[in-house]
């Protein structure tokens, strides 16, 4: 009787030594900041520890996860926007969840009425100057996408691959829309006229942003226009 017992106890015991704390993996985009608290937080509130898993800018996070979805190499993936959502949904990703916060997200962001995906942010792709170059250069500001390929604006510009980078795509889709795809002058035209220009095509925004462009915070960059965020350079403040 008493050895039946042990081994009785040894049994019940042994699930609970066994059972690691389990992890959710979030994948995220290189420039995905976080506040190790808020983990924290989370981590006490549900005994769930977080790991985040960078892969890159959006472009490479969705391909990279369509690469490996028969073994996903996360639980949730944070920053597709919808320059990639689409490729993200055809490869079937993400299964649906529709959060109960969303009556207090503005109809216009959610874009998938199978809420595979949830809203969490927007931003404007815009270029950004540095305002001190254009001041002790006196050369006027550019006012159109035409004038980035004006001998004015040589070596001036850096942008993104579109192949990668979200900034990128919205810009590459932006020139398309301006310019056509039909006509005498059409995208590609601006595109070889920019290449022309030496426009420099960065890898990802964060070399783009903090590497080349001379506008940025500590930035060694010596080009003064940069496709960016509307809010890249306020929360630099």
């Amino acid at each position: 009787m008493r050895i039946l017992t042990m081994l009785l106890m040894l049994l019940l015991a042994a699930p609970a030594l066994a059972q690691p704390q389990p992890t959710l993996t979030v994948i995220a985009h290189d420039s995905f900041n976080y506040t190790q608290s808020v983990l924290d937080a989370f981590t006490e509130e549900t005994g769930i520890a977080v790991e985040v898993l960078r892969l890159g800018d959006a472009g490479l996070l969705v391909n990279q996860s369509i690469l490996n979805r028969e073994n996903p190499l996360g639980d949730v993936i944070f920053g597709v926007d919808n320059t990639f959502l689409g490729r993200a949904l055809n490869a079937d990703l993400f299964v649906p969840y529709e959060s109960p916060l969303l009556e207090h997200v503005d109809e216009r962001f959610v874009v998938d009425p199978e809420h595979r995906v949830t809203p969490i942010d927007y931003g404007d792709v815009c270029l950004n100057y540095d305002v001190a170059y254009f001041d002790e250069h006196d050369v006027p500001l550019p006012e159109s996408l035409a004038d980035l390929a004006d001998p004015t604006y040589d070596s001036l510009l850096t942008v993104e691959n579109p192949a990668t980078s979200s900034p990128g795509l919205a810009f590459l889709l932006t020139t398309v829309a301006v310019f056509g795809e039909d006509g005498d002058y059409t995208y590609l035209d601006y595109w070889r006229d920019l290449v022309a220009n030496d426009v420099y095509v960065s890898d990802d925004w964060t070399d783009a942003y903090y590497n080349q462009f001379s506008g940025s915070q500590g930035s060694l960059g010596i080009r003064p226009l940069v496709v960016s965020y509307a809010s890249s350079p306020p929360a630099e403040v």
